[in-house]
């Protein structure tokens, strides 16, 4: 059993980074990663050794987050969201500051499951397959929300075609999404 925690404990960095960009609320992450964390160690005699256990505990915590937001639906709660960069490393280039709000921004404005295979696939390098096991959907669905959410972000920031692109100000802006 220590084998399962050792695996299920390297995988924490990378289930809180999924959290805090799904949730948009370092609160709320920190709160879906421990349900997360809880029902896996509940659950751990589902788990099958040798089987992905990323895709494993991302599954639980893509379905502990539908969970949470039909359960604040139902009782019509406000959430005060929390600005994803105030947790972000500090940087002196203003500019970058800049393209990660702007970034964070537009993720917030796309469709929840847009920016779900997003992360899953653009922040958290999954493949589309294991993308599609975690969202329960088929690997064409997550290639079609995978463009169509590109599209609307380079939309919503802006970014014309090219690896390069002149603003109104005349400055260039380095695109941000492939």
């Amino acid at each position: 059993m220590s084998d399962f925690h050792n695996l299920i404990e390297r995988e924490i960095p990378r289930l809180r980074r999924y959290a805090r960009a799904l949730t948009r609320s370092v609160d709320r992450a920190d709160d879906l990663v421990q349900e997360t964390l809880l029902r896996a160690v509940a659950k751990a005699h589902l788990w099958q050794a040798g089987t992905d256990i990323r895709a494993w505990l991302f599954t639980i915590m893509h379905n502990q987050y539908v969970n949470m937001v039909r359960r604040a639906s139902r009782e019509q709660a406000t959430v005060d969201i929390e600005r994803m960069s105030s947790s972000l490393v500090a940087t002196t280039d203003p500019t970058a500051s800049r393209q990660l709000r702007e970034l964070e921004r537009a993720l917030g404005c796309l469709p929840g499951e847009q920016r779900e295979v997003l992360l899953l696939v653009g922040l958290e390098g999954m493949s589309y397959e294991t993308a599609a096991q975690i969202l329960s959907v088929p690997v064409g669905t997550i290639r079609s929300r995978l463009s169509r959410g590109r599209d609307a972000l380079r939309r919503l920031m802006d970014l014309r075609e090219g690896p390069h692109s002149a603003t109104a100000s005349g400055r260039e802006r380095r695109p941000l999404v492939a």
